[in-house]
């Protein structure tokens, strides 16, 4: 006969419980889990009992707190990472330390520097040895070409980085926004025809000839000429 887990109920008045619990989804969730996974897998958990669990956690650096297109991010503190910088100087982890702080928006050496009140010379060179063990990485920004931000090695860049669907290697995709731009007034036009062939009334064939902006997104979407997601329509 096979056995049958049953998941153990987190006592939620105990605090070490409630963190343990969070920890697990973590680990099951390596990516990272937002707030409303610890909500869902804890319905009765007070907002204020779940605050500080995850400050608890976040304050003695077991989580990592993260940011993306989708809001916040809770994840398991990176070990090996954490494990690299036990061999590092003070100013290598302070470095460290405002990189992370910067998130998946990056930051730019300049203020690296800023921050953390070293050298240009020195923080370079801090840069250079974090970047060969992988613990950092730089990216291009579309803000700025010709500068680059850092980050830590495991973050995908903010769309605010890469530019999201219009940007390729930082450079703005001006032949792809061309396409899409073809395709749309291809579907309007085809639109006004098969109202003009329709033969309703004026007001009819009008308001048929309009297209809605989630009818074009669908459209393109359906194309298959994008191999991202194109942002859908903005609704309000």
């Amino acid at each position: 006969m096979s056995e049958v887990k049953v998941k153990k109920e987190t006592n939620l008045s105990d605090p070490v419980e409630v963190e343990n619990r969070i920890k697990e989804l973590c680990q099951q969730f390596p990516h990272g889990i937002t707030d409303q996974v610890i909500q869902n897998d804890l319905p009765h958990l007070e907002p204020q009992q779940r605050a500080m669990a995850l400050n608890k956690l976040l304050s003695l650096g077991q989580l990592d707190l993260l940011r993306n297109s989708s809001g916040l991010l809770y994840r398991m503190k990176d070990s090996q990472s954490t494990g690299k910088m036990k061999g590092s100087d003070n100013q290598e982890k302070l470095v460290y330390q405002v990189i992370e702080d910067a998130g998946s928006k990056g930051i730019w050496s300049r203020d690296i520097r800023f921050k953390s009140n070293l050298p240009l010379t020195e923080v370079n060179k801090i840069l250079k040895n974090l970047e060969s063990k992988k613990l950092i990485k730089a990216v291009k920004s579309v803000a700025a070409s010709k500068k680059k931000v850092y980050m830590l090695y495991n973050l995908q860049p903010d769309r605010s980085v890469t530019g999201g669907a219009w940007y390729s290697d930082q450079d703005f995709e001006s032949e792809f926004v061309e396409v899409l731009n073809q395709q749309c007034f291809k579907f309007l036009q085809s639109k006004a025809e098969a109202a003009r062939e329709s033969k309703q009334s004026p007001m009819v064939q009008r308001n048929s000839s309009f297209a809605t902006s989630h009818e074009v997104w669908k459209f393109i979407c359906e194309l298959g000429i994008s191999k991202v997601v194109v942002g859908g329509p903005v609704h309000g």
